[in-house]
């Protein structure tokens, strides 16, 4: 069972998140352009290969990306433009910290690690285009979304998080992880695809 599926669960945390943060002096909005911050300085530590506190702001950036949602909804706030933008910036988030991958040392398995991070970028990046277009060319009912695949942004982060701290042991469970996604990345966008084509017959 995937995460989207869960988030009924995190109903009431997400009220108490967004009445707690509201009474700052910040946007929704502003709150997702925030969660660039931490991704960057996590991008800065993992060239420096400290891993832990790589994860460490890797988990701020995660944590104000829910903050945004939670604040939106309290504040009566919530827009299209505005769950627009935090989808944009989720990918710009994705895309810092798999890039601050490139600068890290990581050993060979079986391809070098750069195949193996661009591959996992190629699925994550296919995955929610094939989403995308599934709406745009009306395969889905309108006010719905394709769902389905073995892995969802917050799947995909998570793993990708374990697997940062997990290279403050060793690297090599870094590049396990990596590889890992690079396949299931891939076969999330082959699942959605099917999915597509079935509501398209």
């Amino acid at each position: 069972m995937t995460l989207y599926k869960q988030r009924e669960r995190f109903g009431k945390l997400s009220v108490k998140i967004g009445l707690a943060f509201s009474k700052l002096p910040l946007s929704a909005n502003q709150w997702t352009v925030l969660s660039l911050v931490p991704a960057f300085i996590a991008l800065y530590y993992l060239t420096q290969e400290q891993f832990l506190l790589a994860g460490a702001f890797f988990i701020v950036s995660a944590f104000i990306d829910l903050i945004d949602g939670s604040v939106a909804r309290v504040t009566s706030t919530v827009s299209r433009f505005g769950a627009y933008l935090d989808t944009i910036v989720d990918r710009y988030v994705e895309v810092i910290i798999v890039f601050g991958l490139l600068f890290v040392q990581l050993p060979e398995v079986f391809v070098p690690a750069y195949a193996w991070i661009f591959l996992y970028l190629f699925g994550s990046m296919m995955t929610t285009y094939v989403k995308a277009a599934a709406k745009e060319k009306e395969l889905v009912p309108e006010g719905q979304e394709l769902k389905g695949g073995l892995l969802e942004r917050a799947e995909r982060l998570l793993i990708l998080f374990v697997g940062i701290l997990l290279a403050a042991l060793n690297p090599l469970y870094l590049i396990y992880v990596v590889a890992g996604l690079a396949v299931l990345t891939n076969l999330s966008a082959i699942q959605r695809i099917l999915i597509a084509k079935g509501l398209a017959t």
